[in-house]
């Protein structure tokens, strides 16, 4: 039986363990800084470029020069749906991605008008080897990165939904492409980008600051890809996945890929 003295004691004890794992969501403990990219090569990369086999590097689409992994369309004569992912060797979970991009130089010939100077980080994606050979874009969801025109507003850092669906408020989001709270970045300077994966919290940040949130991530059951996914026996939400750079037709380069995974104890 509780005496008064014990609920208290119990009270307190219960108390202080909310309090801990609060603090502990409110401030997650990393692990150290992990370089994905050594700056030499495409070591762990591996392209998917619709319509080619997975590791075609269809016209020197992807590229290393000075340090930085470039996206590149000189070779090309015209685009014709060529769009393109490079993914990272291993899938994630609860983690920390951050990069600095830019775009630079006009859209190629041929590219949707949509596409200019759009490109996206891909997270929560289905691998490269799953991908059909005509698909045009993974199962997964994308944080959006977009380059202003020179004098019209374009936020970046926004999100994306192919084959997925997100939850807002505690209500599924079905739109595909939602736009963040982020200023426009005109011309080809660098923008500094960070994508937070918590078990009950993701967010964009943009040159440090939070742009976008949302959780709980799911596969879109009226996605024929997505529906393949959930028929083989993966689950609706969406925990975890390969991350991936996009190529949809401009020029894009990036640098100091890297990323910090949660602790687990």
């Amino acid at each position: 039986m509780f005496t008064p003295l014990k609920l208290n004691r119990l009270l307190f004890i219960l108390g202080t363990f909310l309090y801990i794992n609060s603090a502990a969501a409110e401030n997650p403990q990393w692990e150290p800084w992990q370089s994905l990219f050594n700056g030499k090569d495409y070591s762990g990369w591996t392209p998917k470029i619709t319509g080619q086999k997975l590791g075609v590097n269809y016209l020197d689409t992807f590229r290393i020069k000075d340090g930085m992994m470039q996206i590149r369309y000189d070779k090309y004569t015209r685009f014709d749906n060529d769009f393109g992912h490079l993914f990272y060797k291993e899938p994630f979970e609860n983690y920390h991605l951050r990069l600095d991009y830019r775009f630079s130089g006009d859209q190629t010939p041929g590219a949707p008008e949509w596409a200019f100077r759009n490109a996206g980080v891909m997270f929560h994606a289905q691998s490269p080897a799953s991908m059909r050979l005509d698909q045009a874009f993974p199962v997964c969801v994308e944080l959006q990165t977009l380059g202003g025109n020179g004098k019209d507003p374009r936020s970046t850092g926004n999100l994306c939904t192919p084959g997925s669906h997100v939850h807002m408020e505690g209500k599924l989001e079905t739109q595909h492409c939602i736009n963040s709270s982020s200023p426009t970045f005109h011309g080809d300077q660098w923008v500094s980008l960070e994508l937070i994966v918590l078990p009950d919290n993701i967010q964009h940040l943009i040159n440090g600051k939070v742009v976008f949130e949302y959780n709980k991530p799911v596969l879109d059951g009226a996605d024929d890809d997505a529906k393949a996914m959930l028929k083989s026996g993966l689950p609706l939400e969406m925990k975890n996945g390969y991350i991936a750079l996009q190529a949809e037709g401009h020029n894009v380069d990036y640098r100091n890929i890297e990323i910090r995974r949660l602790k687990t104890n």
